[in-house]
């Protein structure tokens, strides 16, 4: 019996971190904030649109890609320029923060070369040092889990100890 109340309050707590999950990854879509960049693609040295509705404070945008743009309270838009260094067919993440809530969106960096399926070495050498497994880490986004996952826990082993002291045992 005590079996089946772990694995229950184990479902629970599995349960509730994948309901809350699509509403972790879109942090500020229930509360209105919406966030755009134009164009998604973008060239080295061009300049994008960054769109930000729904935020009754400033809005911080950063990214990788270009200094940390304000957009000023009571304004919806502002202009960056991307890096001249920016990689070709990368795609870097630009973050929007509206007091306690963040969006993220994608921005593609034009130009990318066409890559001949076998590398040819000699000519250019091997690329390396780049990805990893912290290549793009992202404290906030792993906080965020953590936390999620040791409230599931948690709810599941009170659940589970709850229902082991009612039944006396």
């Amino acid at each position: 019996m005590r079996a089946i109340r772990v694995a229950s309050a184990a479902l629970l707590g599995l349960s509730a971190l994948v309901m809350t999950t699509p509403a972790a990854q879109a942090s500020g879509e229930s509360h209105g904030f919406r966030v755009d960049v134009l164009p998604s693609t973008i060239a080295p040295g061009g300049k994008v649109t960054l769109r930000a509705t729904g935020c009754e404070k400033s809005v911080s945008v950063s990214s990788g890609v270009f200094d940390t743009i304000i957009i000023p309270r009571g304004h919806t838009t502002a202009r960056a320029k991307v890096d001249w260094d920016a990689k070709p067919g990368a795609v870097y993440e630009v973050s929007f923060h509206c007091g306690t809530f963040w969006q993220d969106v994608d921005l593609t960096i034009a130009g990318g070369r066409h890559v001949s399926p076998v590398p040819d070495y000699r000519q250019h050498g091997v690329q390396a040092g780049e990805g990893g497994s912290l290549a793009e880490l992202n404290l906030k986004h792993i906080g965020l889990g953590a936390a999620l996952i040791t409230a599931s826990l948690g709810t599941a082993y009170h659940l589970s100890r709850r229902h082991e002291s009612e039944d006396g045992g």
